[in-house]
């Protein structure tokens, strides 16, 4: 491979007194959704102007106080939206559009009128910076690059004094990652010289990795230094605003936030230009597995992934975390003994922590189907005790859930597929439950007397029907006495019961296990709406499975 054609795409940083390493993310940043510009204008088919107006409601409702809503001067389309929003009054009071321009008169004049009217509204300034982009686009230098952003900021200033109790100011050095870092924040302290920012109507300064160059700990330390070197630290917020060029966009704005970031723009799900800006619902949702309140209302995430799907049309992969289909399986085997082990303790304990080996959160908190197990020939026994527990209210003693895991991987094996979870209930119950193939039990009495119970039952040995009678401590010693009075020869080595579900009309569920004179084991499931009938027939079936004749 050619490696040797490329190099560092970042510029040397001065040595600076680097603090970030020490901190620990405590609270959410300002989040701003770049979807309806960034995201949009990354779509194979843009959204049209029904598309925007769904997907901008649905931002408000998820919680996004901050929403850039387009580049009205790039299109009519652009500029429509967004008069749109302002015209039919379509933006909560507590809302804030933000609007994208370049530094260039015509296109400045053409945003301020298309935001005229908004009540609340950051207009985003932006000029190209780095070595790259001002000598080979723009055959510019740092002074003409510099007296760009100026002129652009005098401008702004000029055509909104008559609306600024409305307007707040945004810049963006373009291309800040590839830029020197003492060039960044010149431009910038010009820019803020211009705006004169207070602590009651803030600037922002965007910091954005245009073009992902780094990795993430020298985008954080770009990020302290401007932090260090910004004039008006008080008076700014810091924004990030991270590609994911190198896959590492959620990364790097998480160092960011370290490294003392106030903001942040992405998108759902990572959408936006060639690999994507930062998933700002990945972003949030760490800082909620870490038990910081993320800011945003993500309690439906298979709504979020519905509304994404329709009006981007891409689909959500299937390992997005989060939100992909099959996060919240394992189909290895190990994993799902881990998971079972730990929702077990869970319950029992009644812990109010969530502590999961292989899920990070608990799916519920974001209205997900309680469903981490896929069972196929690789699984274990843990995983299809969990369905049977969790979907059919069986909890099946260790050592038969050990015998009936080979049943379901021989099955899926032989399929050469993942089972259901209905497919794996119907095996369970073809291989232990209720079984009459030698032996049946067809009619069933008891009496109590005293201390004493005896049974009388009619049952069917290998095709002959024969009356048995028995006495014991209770109905199933008195029914196993029974069975020995008959001839039949075997000890009992497991007894579990349990009722199936909650209420007056709950099945029970009995399991059993018999050992014959050879020291064979074999294991049997009754279930009926009595506990003693269950057991009969539990042991009922542990015979049918058994050697015993």
């Amino acid at each position: 491979m050619n490696y040797y054609r490329y190099k560092k795409g970042y510029q040397p940083i001065p040595k600076f007194n680097r603090t970030w390493p020490d901190k620990e993310i405590t609270k959410a940043p300002k989040w701003c959704s770049v979807d309806l510009r960034d995201g949009n204008q990354a779509l194979i088919t843009p959204m049209n102007l029904e598309e925007k107006l769904k997907f901008f409601d649905f931002l408000v409702k998820l919680g996004f106080k901050e929403i850039e809503v387009g580049f009205p001067a790039a299109s009519e389309t652009e500029f429509t939206f967004v008069r749109k929003l302002i015209d039919d009054n379509l933006i909560p009071l507590d809302v804030t559009i933000q609007v994208l321009t370049q530094s260039r008169p015509h296109i400045i004049e053409k945003t301020v009128e298309a935001v005229r009217g908004a009540k609340n509204v950051i207009i985003h300034l932006y000029n190209s910076t780095s070595p790259l982009q001002r000598e080979v686009v723009f055959g510019m230098t740092k002074e003409e690059v510099i007296k760009l952003a100026e002129d652009g900021a005098r401008l702004l200033l000029e055509l909104t004094k008559d609306i600024k109790d409305n307007v707040r100011f945004e810049y963006s050095p373009e291309s800040f990652t590839g830029t020197e870092v003492e060039f960044a924040a010149e431009i910038c302290n010009r820019v803020l010289d211009i705006w004169k920012p207070t602590k009651d109507k803030k600037a922002i300064i965007n910091l954005p990795a245009t073009i992902e160059v780094s990795t993430p700990n020298i985008y954080a330390d770009q990020i302290e230094y401007m932090c260090q070197n910004l004039k008006y630290r008080d008076c700014i917020e810091v924004s990030l605003h991270t590609h994911n060029d190198r896959g590492c966009a959620v990364a790097a704005s998480e160092l960011g936030l370290l490294a003392g970031a106030d903001r942040i723009e992405g998108t759902l799900f990572g959408n936006g230009e060639r690999t994507g800006n930062a998933d700002i619902l990945t972003i949030a949702l760490n800082m909620f597995s870490q038990g910081i309140d993320p800011g945003l209302e993500l309690s439906n995430i298979t709504e979020i992934v519905q509304i994404y799907e329709e009006v981007t049309k891409f689909k959500v992969h299937p390992r997005q975390p989060y939100a992909g289909e099959l996060v919240y399986t394992a189909f290895s085997g190990s994993h799902q003994d881990a998971i079972k082990k730990s929702l077990d303790k869970m319950e029992k304990e009644k812990s109010p922590y969530w502590e999961n080996p292989y899920l990070p959160i608990d799916p519920k908190d974001l209205g997900r189907e309680y469903e981490p197990i896929r069972i196929n020939s690789q699984s274990g026994k843990g995983g299809i005790m969990y369905v049977l527990k969790y979907k059919f209210g069986m909890t099946v003693p260790k050592n038969l859930a050990q015998e009936f895991s080979y049943i379901i991987t021989s099955i899926s094996d032989k399929l050469n597929r993942e089972l259901t979870h209905n497919e794996i209930y119907e095996a369970f119950c073809e291989n232990y439950v209720n079984l009459t193939t030698r032996f049946e039990l067809l009619k069933y009495k008891l009496t109590t007397s005293e201390d004493v119970t005896q049974t009388t039952a009619s049952v069917k040995i290998l095709g002959k029907e024969v009356e048995i009678s028995g006495k014991g401590n209770g109905p199933i010693e008195a029914f196993v006495n029974a069975l020995r009075n008959a001839g039949l020869s075997f000890d009992i080595t497991l007894y579990e019961e349990h009722a199936l579900t909650e209420g007056a009309g709950s099945k029970a569920c009995a399991y059993m296990g018999i050992k014959d004179e050879e020291g064979n084991i074999s294991y049997g499931v009754g279930i009926h709406e009595n506990i003693g009938k269950a057991s009969c027939l539990a042991l009922i079936s542990a015979l049918n499975r058994s050697k015993i004749k």
